[in-house]
C-alpha cells in the first residue's frame, strides 16, 4: 500500500543557522584551470581580505590541506591556514579555536565524513564553526565536507538508480542548515536511488544531489544558486507516496509522485517554496 508522506502545509522551513553563506560542493572541483567554484568561495569570503581556515580532517591524504592553502593564496586571499584536527582533543584546543575564530571563510576538504562527525562532532570546534557562520563567515565543504554541513548527514551508502531500503545511513551532521539531505559525486556515482530512498523515509527533508565540479551557494533565506560545471538534482518528497514501511531489508522501494528538479549552472531554487526561480 502506498501512502502520502507529507502534505504541503506540513513542510518544514529550510533555513541556515546564520547570515553566512553555505557552499556544499559535489567533489572533484576544478583546481587547475578557471577554478570557478574556489574563486566564488574566495569572493564570498572577502576576496583579497579573505581569511581562510582549511580543515582537512576528513582526508587521509596528509597534503590535502596544503594543496588548498596554495590554491587560496594563489587566488589572492589575505591568509590561509591549515587546521590539523586528528583527535577530539585537537578539536577542543584553545590554539586551534583561535585559528578559526577570525576566519571569514571555512573550508572542509573531502574524504570520509564519518571522520568529521566522529572527531569534530560535539566539540568546541563544531560550535566555533557554527558561531563563525552565525557571524557571517562562509562555510564550504567538498565531497564529505558537503554532506556534513546539514543536520542530517548521509554516509556509507550504495550506488544505483533503483531506491532500496538501507541503501545509505543517516547520521548527525554539523547542523548549519536544517531539513535537507546533501549528497555529492551525484551523477558520477549514480546516487539518485539512495537519495530517493532517504527522502522516502524522511519526506519532510529536501534531497540535494550535487554533481562533481559543481556547488550550490545557499543564503540564509533558503535560496540556492548553482555554481560550476554540471547540475544539481533536487528531490521534493512533499507529495511522494511510497511503501518504504513494508519493504524488507535491501528490497526495492515503490515510489510515486516524487518531484524532481534538475538545475544547471546559474539556476536558482527557493528551498522553502520548493520551486525554481525564474530571473
Amino acid at each position: 500500500m502506498l501512502t502520502n508522506s507529507v502534505t504541503t502545509d506540513e513542510l518544514p522551513t529550510t533555513l541556515a543557522t546564520g547570515p553566512g553563506v553555505l557552499m556544499p560542493i559535489g567533489g572533484a572541483e576544478d583546481k587547475l584551470d578557471d577554478k570557478v567554484i574556489l574563486n566564488e568561495f574566495v569572493r564570498l569570503s572577502g576576496g583579497s581580505k579573505a581569511r581562510i581556515a582549511i580543515v582537512p580532517t576528513a582526508s587521509s591524504i596528509e597534503t590535502a590541506g596544503l594543496r588548498y592553502k596554495a590554491i587560496f593564496l594563489g587566488l589572492g586571499v589575505e591568509s590561509a591556514e591549515v587546521i590539523y584536527i586528528g583527535s577530539r582533543e585537537d578539536a577542543n584546543d584553545d590554539e586551534t579555536l583561535e585559528l578559526v575564530a577570525n576566519a571569514s571563510g571555512i573550508f572542509l576538504t573531502g574524504g570520509n565524513q564519518m571522520r568529521l562527525s566522529a572527531i569534530i562532532g560535539g566539540t568546541r570546534l563544531e560550535q566555533m564553526v557554527r558561531e563563525r557562520h552565525e557571524a557571517g563567515a562562509v562555510v564550504a565543504g567538498t565531497s564529505a565536507g558537503a554532506s556534513i554541513l546539514s543536520a542530517h548527514m548521509v554516509a556509507m551508502g550504495a550506488s544505483g538508480a533503483t531506491p532500496k531500503l538501507r541503501m545509505a545511513q543517516m547520521f548527525a551532521g554539523f547542523g548549519l542548515i536544517s531539513n535537507v539531505i546533501i549528497d555529492q559525486h551525484f551523477r558520477q556515482r549514480d546516487r539518485i536511488g539512495r537519495l530517493l530512498a532517504l527522502v522516502a523515509g524522511n519526506p519532510g527533508l529536501l534531497g540535494i544531489g550535487i554533481d562533481e565540479d559543481t556547488s550550490v551557494v545557499i543564503d540564509n533565506d533558503g535560496i540556492l544558486r548553482v555554481v560550476g560545471r554540471h547540475s544539481v538534482t533536487i528531490v521534493d518528497g512533499s507529495q511522494m507516496k511510497s511503501d518504504i514501511f513494508e519493504v524488507k531489508r535491501y528490497g526495492d522501494i515503490t515510489i510515486s509522485d516524487a518531484r524532481l528538479h534538475v538545475l544547471g549552472p546559474g539556476k536558482r531554487f527557493d528551498m522553502n517554496a520548493r520551486k525554481m526561480l525564474v530571473d
